[in-house]
């Protein structure tokens, strides 16, 4: 939710003209033309304000509407460079969709919504506007999208709980358990806690690398000996030959 500041302790960039309007009114002499400004001006750090300034002249219009901005500054929570949470603003015919968005995305807006979230300090949102086009009231819808912004800290004391300090990025390990269960919980536990394959932790089978092969290399000793002698084959007499090739009696 924002808030309303002083512009006196801020140090405030340039400002942003959004639209010039232009009016005229017949008269007697002519026509008289006036000069209707809105302005967006910020600090880039979270604070931003609007301001509206009408004269004859455009330079004088835009000066008025400077000064009427620096008495409306407000201050949105940020999360980064981005907004915390999602929301829609409202004004009258428009709507405005307001995203946070990862770092390197950008501003993904029209010229009117990012002239607010340069000023604000967002670096990284998705927006998206339905219904008129008004700048003024596009303008007005995206404040009242960014007034709808709670930190974490507002929303912790919204539900009641202690306020934590911040995380850069997620949790990666359970929540709520000991140093042994982490432990635990960084062995691969697939297949009901046992690991899979042989001995070894490689695949089963005979063929699988580290699988349960049988253990050969010690038995071939104890083979041997229990195996019984087999008995020598009998050798069959052997005959002389003459010289013809004949048998000998």
């Amino acid at each position: 939710m924002g808030q309303r500041i002083s512009a006196r302790d801020l140090e405030l960039g340039e400002e942003k003209v959004v639209r010039v309007n232009r009016t005229s009114a017949v008269v007697k002499g002519g026509r008289r033309f006036s000069f209707a400004a809105v302005v967006i001006i910020g600090d880039r750090r979270g604070v931003v304000g609007y301001g509206q300034g009408k004269a004859r002249e455009v330079p004088t219009s835009i000066e008025k509407a400077v000064r009427d901005a620096r008495k409306n500054l407000v201050r949105y929570p940020l999360r980064g460079d981005t907004i915390p949470h999602t929301v829609w603003g409202r004004f009258r015919a428009s709507r405005v969709l307001l995203r946070p968005a990862a770092p390197g995305t950008g501003i993904k807006a029209g010229a009117t919504v990012r002239a607010v979230v340069e000023e604000l300090g967002v670096r990284n949102i998705l927006t998206k506007i339905y219904g008129s086009r008004n700048p003024v009231n596009i303008v007005k819808a995206t404040l009242n999208g960014l007034d709808q912004l709670l930190s974490k800290k507002e929303v912790f004391e919204l539900r009641g709980l202690p306020v934590h300090a911040d995380r850069e990025g997620p949790k990666l390990e359970p929540v709520g358990l000991d140093d042994n269960d982490r432990r635990r919980g960084k062995k691969d536990t697939r297949g009901g806690g046992k690991p899979r394959g042989g001995k070894d932790g490689g695949r089963g089978g005979s063929r699988g690398k580290g699988g349960n092969k049988p253990n050969t290399e010690a038995a071939p000793a104890e083979a041997k000996a229990e195996k019984p002698a087999e008995a020598p084959k009998p050798e069959a007499p052997k005959t002389e030959t003459d010289d013809k090739g004949g048998a000998k009696e």
